[in-house]
């Protein structure tokens, strides 16, 4: 018995196949294009990302998959049309930030302003920021050709990702819980789609696809049924074992993303948001509390593309003390400051660079800064019970020196994934929930145990962070 996990995510799309022992094995894996047509917008080609998909469901054939689950990006969204099926234009990316504009007119408008925030923050537990799928929804609405008019016939649909690969291979339109209340218009309490919130945000609620459970009977793409469709940080929740409150992971991909376990209720935070963890067959909703870092290895990428660092083992170890230690801070703001700030116009900077600073130095700061920002986010969730070790995964977590910081920041253990496909076993593991097959997760992983530190660098972080956001509202120099 095999099941078959696709992982469609922001740079790629994974093919993995899973035995009922845990075992899991890479089949097949596709780039898709990145496309940056104006600051601020990120886009991917509708049609390349549903292609990648079915030649991950090609690859698995002659693999004896009982069942497939399908992982999404999340906040990713699109419009298209109900009788062909066909994209009225690209996938607008969780990471872009062309509603900026719109959001603030929502937060500014008038006497209704603090309004409009809290009742958003009540219905769906979200803030008013771009990075959620309701005003990129809302826009294509209003700005792609043809929208309009088909939305008038009845023919227009609207959708994250994952509804849009759902009716094409199933001929169901439908998404699930977990990715619904990633888009501010589900009511977080209920699981259904919120006529209030549809309407602030201009989506007819016609135009939405119907909300299922994570798991359970979700179609046939052909002879193979789909057991399981689920956002892929959720995904890697469950793929690390995670069921009880207070256990957490952190994923280190494009940005970073820490999710905590709340249980059946709806948990209430300040800075990190609740959202749906999953709807396994015929259960009420599992909780979660959600916290991003919005620049991750994106950043370490970015220094790379700089020239900062040639090969991955020059940043694996420094001979260097902390570079906090010595004055030196990264901010990794490059995309705006998430959880639990929520600052858009944040931008990153080192601070308290000397003219003996080093291309080694400013990589030691910038991975301590990415550590240093999800230990924010990870304050800024509730106390665990027992603080048991907190799983962690992704592409940084390969970095020895990266690893061991973060330990010592959250001053709590950090258990690294024996295995390197946590969201396609977590797929994999509510795909045979969905199905009724047996699954076991594979157990274990490094621990590292974090090490006394200096309080005061939680200080001087604090304070680097502040004047990136303080140096962001004074607007742009000008010179006369």
């Amino acid at each position: 018995m095999s099941l078959l996990a696709i992982d469609q995510g922001t740079t790629s799309t994974r093919a993995i196949v899973v035995e009922a022992d845990g075992s899991a094995r890479l089949l097949a894996s596709f780039t898709h294009a990145q496309s940056y047509p104006h600051p601020g917008r990120v886009e991917h080609d509708a049609e390349e990302l549903l292609a990648h998909v079915r030649a991950c469901l090609d690859a698995a054939q002659g693999e004896g998959v009982e069942a497939v689950g399908i992982a999404n990006q999340g906040e990713s969204c699109l419009a298209w049309d109900a009788a062909t099926g066909a994209p009225l234009g690209p996938v607008i990316v969780w990471q872009d930030a062309r509603t900026i504009e719109a959001v603030e007119a929502l937060r500014a408008a008038g006497h209704e302003a603090a309004g409009h925030e809290a009742a958003v923050r009540a219905t769906t537990g979200l803030p008013l920021d771009p990075y959620f799928s309701a005003s990129k929804l809302g826009w294509l609405l209003r700005e792609t050709p043809g929208a309009p008019a088909l939305a008038a016939a009845g023919r227009l649909r609207l959708g994250t990702t994952d509804a849009f690969f759902r009716d094409r291979l199933t001929g169901r339109f439908e998404t699930d819980a977990s990715t619904a209340s990633r888009t501010a218009l589900m009511d977080l309490s209920t699981g259904q789609w919120s006529p209030a919130m549809c309407a602030l945000f201009g989506v007819p609620m016609g135009a939405l696809p119907a909300i299922t459970a994570t798991t359970g009977d979700l179609g046939r793409i052909g002879a193979l049924r789909l057991a399981a469709s689920v956002v892929d940080q959720q995904a890697a929740l469950y793929g690390h074992g995670c069921r009880a409150p207070g256990e957490a992971k952190i994923t280190f991909g494009t940005g970073a993303f820490a999710l905590m376990v709340s249980g059946a209720a709806r948990p209430h935070a300040d800075g990190p948001l609740p959202t749906v963890a999953w709807q396994l067959t015929g259960a009420p909703l599992t909780y979660a509390l959600d916290g991003g870092v919005y620049a991750a290895s994106s950043a370490v990428n970015w220094a790379r593309g700089l020239g900062l660092f040639d090969d991955w083992a020059q940043i694996d170890t420094f001979a260097a003390p902390p570079a906090i230690s010595r004055g030196l801070v990264f901010v990794p703001a490059l995309a705006g400051l998430a959880c639990p700030h929520w600052d858009r116009a944040a931008r990153g900077a080192w601070l308290g660079m000397g003219l003996d600073t080093s291309r080694a130095d400013l990589m030691q700061a910038l991975l301590e800064g990415v550590a240093l920002r999800m230990a924010e986010v990870m304050a800024a969730m509730p106390p665990a019970p027992a603080a048991p070790p907190v799983a962690i995964d992704g592409g940084m977590t390969a970095n020895a020196y990266f690893c061991q910081f973060l330990a010592d920041v959250l001053a709590r253990p950090v258990r690294v994934a024996a295995a390197p496909e946590c969201t396609g076993l977590g797929t994999a593991a509510l795909a045979a929930q969905g199905a009724g097959l047996p699954l076991t997760l594979p157990q274990g992983g490094r621990l590292i145990a974090p090490r006394p530190i200096d309080p005061a660098w939680h200080g001087r972080f604090a304070a680097a962070r502040a004047a990136v956001q303080g140096f962001a509202l004074t607007g742009p120099i000008t010179t006369r």
